[in-house]
């Protein structure tokens, strides 16, 4: 299988796969380096493939049906689980996060959290790797892009993080 072959199977696998791909499950099947696997998937995005990395692996970034708004949050590392899991329980899909970092500037992690399964799942893989989430980077300051599907579920949804006490307030 050329280099070309194996970038379409990939593609292919992306395409008709409904949960995200690792590298490393990618790396075996093709019988290459997961480096190999990492380097095809940025030619893949180069070459203009919708493309997301997810802390569960890569998956071709769905159509979003909904409205996207970004939102600022303040909590320290134990109100992630809360503050995750009010998201999804108002029916939003959390896309990513966003700190400003003091030297890199803006840094952002997509997240793709939809079900409290999957910020179960993400919590136990910040544990397992002994990490702290990215908003340790600023003091607990951090933005989230979500998806909501009305006007009416994002008011909603800050009212519901503002009781939990970890919406940034405009006052500050």
């Amino acid at each position: 299988m050329t280099a070309s072959q194996r970038r379409a199977a990939i593609l292919d696998v992306l395409s008709t796969s409904p949960l995200s791909v690792s590298a490393s499950s990618l790396a075996q099947r093709f019988a290459v380096s997961r480096q190999v696997i990492v380097s095809d998937i940025a030619l893949l995005r180069a070459a203009g493939n919708n493309i997301s990395a997810t802390p569960r692996g890569y998956l071709i970034t769905p159509e979003r049906t909904g409205i996207l708004h970004q939102i600022a949050c303040s909590h320290s590392a134990a109100g992630t689980r809360d503050e995750l899991n009010a998201m999804v329980d108002c029916g939003c899909t959390v896309l990513d996060v966003i700190v400003e970092h003091p030297v890199y500037g803006q840094l952002t992690a997509s997240l793709q959290i939809a079900s409290r399964y999957d910020v179960e799942q993400f919590l136990s893989r910040m544990k397992d790797a002994e990490a702290l989430p990215l908003s340790m980077l600023t003091e607990g300051i951090h933005l989230h892009t979500v998806l909501c599907p009305s006007e009416a579920v994002y008011a909603h949804l800050k009212e519901s993080l503002r009781s939990l006490g970890v919406l940034l307030s405009e006052s500050v």
